[in-house]
């Protein structure tokens, strides 16, 4: 079976529309999505209405479970600010549909297990780097496909007992690549193809002006950090 792996779309539906269409292209059989679905750009409802379209299997990462609470302790300024924003225009479809995600996810495919989380199986608000990933990743998930997002970073570790994916950001990409990440794991092989997807960033940017969030948002995506 082949899975695209999206992860971190933060509410950039530029981005995700072009993922989307070179999911398309690649033939993906099932989308999963490692979380956070809002926060930072100006399209959270938009960006839920499409993933809900497509029927895709998602979780919630720290970015939804704060727009649910309110609670943005965690947070640096910028990214409290936004999710202020979020909590304001997020319409009551598109809350009933954070609310009826977990936190985590996992299939049992032909090829084996899959498991998703946003962080890690220790903590979901774990960040695994890619120097970080480790074969106890894939024996505390009891998984042989083990799908990561957060860090914003892709990152592809495979050993003896299978393989860690994080496919990096849809939405906020943090590698100094500011193309759209996602990546297509094909669970019959143990194959991932790490891809990158060019939008209109510049779009993003007004549109983040435009919707009176903080500019450097709309920086971060020019450069990709």
């Amino acid at each position: 079976m082949r899975l695209a792996l999206l992860a971190d779309i933060h509410g950039n539906l530029p981005a995700l529309e072009a993922v989307l269409h070179d999911v398309d292209v690649a033939g993906a059989d099932q989308i999963w999505v490692a979380g956070d679905l809002v926060g930072y750009n100006p399209w959270p409802n938009e960006v839920i209405q499409v993933l809900k379209e497509r029927k895709v299997r998602a979780i919630r990462g720290n970015h939804d479970r704060a727009a649910l609470t309110g609670d943005t302790s965690w947070f640096n300024e910028v990214a409290a600010q936004a999710i202020r924003w979020s909590r304001i225009v997020l319409t009551p479809g598109s809350v009933g549909y954070l609310k009826f995600l977990e936190d985590r996810s996992r299939a049992h495919l032909p090829h084996g297990t899959v498991a998703m989380y946003h962080g890690s199986p220790r903590n979901d608000d774990e960040y695994v780097m890619p120097w970080a990933a480790d074969e106890l990743l894939m024996r505390m998930a009891s998984a042989q496909f083990v799908v990561l997002g957060h860090t914003h970073v892709p990152m592809a570790f495979s050993s003896r007992y299978g393989i860690v994916v994080n496919p990096g950001s849809v939405g906020q990409p943090r590698d100094r690549d500011p193309r759209a990440a996602w990546a297509l794991l094909d669970t019959a092989t143990g194959g991932v193809g790490q891809r990158r997807v060019s939008y209109d960033i510049g779009a993003v940017v007004a549109a983040i002006h435009k919707a009176g969030l903080p500019a450097e948002l709309g920086e971060r995506l020019r450069w990709g950090v």
